[in-house]
């Protein structure tokens, strides 16, 4: 009993050891044709693919405009994170969804800047890239005001006339092709405009006709980081709005001797009034002083209860001369031109509605006057008809006395 189990156990033993060889040999035989065994061979592991990171601008760069944003893209492996400094200056900015970081700070004229980017390569394991450049420093900067008219500021977001242009003044004298790139101007509804250079430091745009009624002007001027001129860059972006209100345009006719308002196309007033008498005189200084009010449409550019007038504020001075007056307060001002051209009352003259007597104003009864300082408003239109002398462009708003072909040439 016991011998024949011993042989059944060493039997089943010589099977398992066959079988155990069978899963692991290679299919080689031996000299004695038994199968060999054959050391497996190990997969060969694959090297990392490094991190490769690109940056805007490129490591070294000077005089890089500030307006322009950094830009750190993964162009191998993944970025993992952005950190850039000037000094204890952080600018902010945030990965985006193709995967790169992008700065959403504006950066300041004149500095140092250094990029540290964090990037992992294919196994995960992370190294680190950096970059510096350094900003433009610009010998000047030009700052933007917008302006209702050389003598008031624009008032952003309030409501002026039919005839108020756009109007931007740089606080130096820039290069006009770059500024006016600078320049945008969305109204809406859209029409057609164009630009007219007063100097080298302030631009008008106006449409082809008068403003609609309830239009909607915004301009913005990016000019920071823009180089202006030869060493002039812009200070700072700058934006304003207004809106157009009701069209009230005045036709004041210098042979009738009437001023006649319209607002959206009504006629709503009739004014008796009295132009200015015409002729010419000798200033002061040897300059020539006429006595018309001058022709075509002008834009209302301030109004004030009371203003002091004297022949001294365009150049008469002699109490000799028979043109001069001591100056006086004047009622119900609304003035329509810098040399001095003011709808106002004038009680004093006793010709309106039948003669021209005035030193180039359109006086006005004091109820009329009242009415009009009561109810105009910069931006406003006063057209005079039948004037022997016609209104320069720069004098006041003239814009709308130059047709839109020849506007800006």
């Amino acid at each position: 009993m016991i011998q024949r189990r011993k042989v059944i156990i060493g039997t089943l033993g010589v099977a398992a050891v066959a079988t155990a060889a069978g899963c692991t040999a290679s299919g080689s035989k031996g000299a004695d044709g038994s199968t060999a065994w054959v050391e497996p061979v190990a997969e060969t592991e694959q090297a990392a693919v490094p991190a490769r990171v690109a940056m805007t601008p490129v490591s070294g760069t000077k005089d890089v405009s500030p307006a322009n944003p950094i830009v750190v893209t993964a162009e191998e492996g993944t970025l993992k994170s952005v950190t850039v400094t000037s000094g204890k200056t952080r600018v902010s900015g945030a990965i985006q969804a193709d995967g790169t970081w992008k700065s959403d700070d504006d950066l300041d004229y004149g500095k140092s800047y250094k990029v540290v980017a964090t990037a992992a390569d294919s196994k995960g394991v992370d190294s680190e890239h950096t970059s510096t450049f350094s900003t433009v420093k610009p010998a000047n900067t030009a700052k933007v005001t917008f302006q209702a008219n050389s003598m008031t500021a624009l008032k952003n977001g309030k409501t002026y006339g039919v005839g108020q242009p756009v109007i931007i003044a740089f606080s130096r004298s820039v290069n006009k092709a770059a500024a006016e790139k600078a320049i945008e101007i969305e109204t809406s509804p859209a029409v057609e405009g164009k630009f007219y250079w007063r100097d080298d430091k302030t631009v008008h745009w106006r449409p082809k006709k008068y403003w609609a009624a309830g239009t909607q002007i915004k301009v913005s001027v990016k000019a920071f980081g823009v180089k202006l001129g030869k060493t002039v860059y812009g200070a700072k972006n700058s934006s304003a709005s207004f809106k157009i209100g009701r069209a009230l345009i005045a036709i004041s006719d210098n042979r009738t001797h009437m001023t006649k308002v319209y607002i959206d196309g009504k006629l709503v007033r009739s004014m008796k009034s009295s132009l200015g008498k015409g002729g010419y005189t000798t200033g002061a200084n040897g300059q020539k002083i006429n006595y018309w009010t001058a022709g075509g449409p002008h834009v209302v550019l301030t109004k004030e209860r009371v203003h002091a007038m004297s022949s001294a504020s365009y150049g008469v001075t002699d109490p000799n001369d028979p043109n001069f007056y001591a100056p006086k307060d004047i009622e119900y001002c609304a003035r329509i031109s810098y040399s001095g051209e003011f709808l106002h009352a004038a009680p004093w003259n006793g010709s309106l509605g039948r003669a021209n007597l005035s030193h180039g104003c359109i006086n006005l009864s004091t109820a009329d006057a009242k009415w009009v300082y009561e109810n105009f408003m910069l931006g406003d239109i006063v057209d005079v008809r039948n004037s022997p002398r016609d209104l320069e462009v720069w004098n006041g708003i003239g814009d709308w006395t130059v047709p839109f072909d020849k506007y800006g040439d």
